[in-house]
């Protein structure tokens, strides 16, 4: 029987060869057979990442969807964002991709696309509950293959024509973004060195995470070496985007953001943005000059993309990556999109990717600080600590609490997918970063012990 601490807030996952066993699988092909045949339709698109267990859940996985009578529509060994571009491309009723994402290459797992959203919170609850009542429809499904890499291919392609030929080095971390990209760039003006883009589910050459500065150093001496304008790695799946600039100087997603989000602005005047509680105040603080409407949101890629749909934003995006372009393109997750994206507006500058930073005042951050803290209590401290700092700061409570201080801010908010807390603190300079530190993590420690 499946663990139910595998069954997460935005996906299903854990470590395939003892928590994802194959007969298990099948019961959880049943179960999202199941939920999807219910709840939207028995057409459902299935991909796959290039970890070695993959091909093992991928056949469990169909065994299961077969039993309730899905039409199954086998996209192969893909990256996620090729999935959720099937599922339009189609017209399908869902998706389903096989990935461990950005987790070392002992884990897998699943996410899930129903109708136009992805399953998240209680609708991934309800694809247990199923399973544990054993509650599954039954049929006769059906099993095609279809290769939808030329169509994706062909509607990126289409949308870029570079003027000016861009020299980027592009780091796949031998995930699944490696041959599709390899022919994207190829139909476009730019000059590429490529770094590990041959499919490898060891990940020999490093963890297949962007946000991880240590993972970026491949990348880093590649674009110094190579004298490039940018460098752009992905994430195992190819849903997260991470970025360097020229002299190596890593830009983070809030900031990649503030630079998608200028150049829409150019366009679309008083156009809607979507960022998440561990952005910079920069961020919003700029769009809303520049006459856009930034809204601060919690985080989480499948609550910030409903939230992108009720609000009709056109980009939004998180600290880890992921960028959703509403704005001439479909609304999800796609990092090979959003290197393009990133690779026409250096082109049009004229210059390399730091002049996009050039002119923004220079604040200091810290990365995101995890703090051990079990499950049953990690609310219940956030809450307490916000509480307590509430008496003394002005504070936003959309997800955890972001306290707002003289001249910059701290965040402390319960992770929705560990049992840890997560802290991240901005401020013009490092003395002013350490009193706001010093002061949220006085208020976690009290609330700790009262909590305990």
């Amino acid at each position: 029987m499946l663990k139910p601490t595998i069954f997460r807030e935005y996906d299903i996952r854990g470590i395939a060869d003892t928590e994802l066993l194959s007969a298990d699988v099948a019961d959880l092909g049943r179960g999202l057979g199941t939920f999807l045949l219910r709840a939207s339709g028995r057409r459902i698109n299935l991909g796959r990442d290039c970890r070695l267990s993959s091909p093992r859940l991928h056949d469990a996985l169909i065994e299961g969807l077969l039993s309730t009578g899905c039409e199954i529509t086998d996209i192969g060994v893909v990256p996620t964002p090729l999935t959720y571009f099937s599922a339009v491309h189609l017209k399908a009723d869902g998706a389903i991709m096989i990935t461990g994402s950005h987790n070392p290459a002992e884990f897998n797992g699943f996410k899930t696309v129903c109708g136009s959203g992805t399953l998240h919170g209680e609708t991934i609850q309800d694809v247990l509950h199923l399973i544990q009542k054993r509650d599954f429809a039954t049929g006769n499904g059906t099993l095609q293959s279809a290769d939808l890499v030329p169509d994706y291919l062909d509607t990126v392609a289409e949308q870029f024509k570079l003027e000016r030929r861009v020299k980027v080095v592009l780091d796949a971390g031998n995930g699944t973004a490696g041959p599709v990209v390899h022919q994207l760039m190829q139909r476009l003006n730019v000059e590429v060195t490529e770094l590990f883009f041959e499919m490898d589910g060891r990940f020999p050459n490093h963890h297949p995470d962007p946000t991880v500065p240590k993972n970026l150093k491949h990348l880093q001496d590649a674009v110094r070496e190579q004298k490039a304008d940018l460098g752009i790695a992905f994430d195992g799946d190819s849903d997260r985007i991470g970025a360097v600039d020229e002299n190596g100087e890593v830009i983070y997603g809030d900031m990649l953001l503030l630079i998608y989000g200028r150049e829409i602005l150019t366009r679309k005047p008083g156009a809607t943005f979507i960022g998440e509680v561990k952005c910079s105040q920069l961020l919003y603080d700029e769009l809303k000059r520049l006459g856009g409407n930034p809204i601060m949101y919690k985080t989480g890629h499948s609550l910030i993309k409903a939230k992108m749909k009720e609000e009709h934003a056109e980009l939004a995006g998180e600290m880890s990556g992921h960028m959703f372009f509403g704005d001439r393109y479909f609304g999800y997750d796609d990092a090979i999109y959003a290197a393009c994206r990133l690779i026409e507006i250096v082109a049009k500058s004229g210059k390399p990717l730091s002049a996009q930073m050039a002119g923004f005042p220079k604040l200091v951050s810290t990365p995101e600080i995890r703090v051990d803290c079990p499950d049953e209590t990690k609310f219940a401290v956030v809450s307490r600590v916000s509480q307590a700092l509430k008496k003394k700061y002005s504070t936003i409570d959309v997800d955890g609490v972001r306290v707002l201080f003289g001249e910059g801010w701290g965040l402390l908010r319960a992770s929705n997918t560990q049992p840890v807390l997560v802290m991240r603190f901005e401020a013009p300079t490092e003395k002013l970063l350490a009193e706001y530190q010093r002061e949220v993590e006085a208020a976690l420690e009290e609330a700790k012990r009262v909590v305990a």
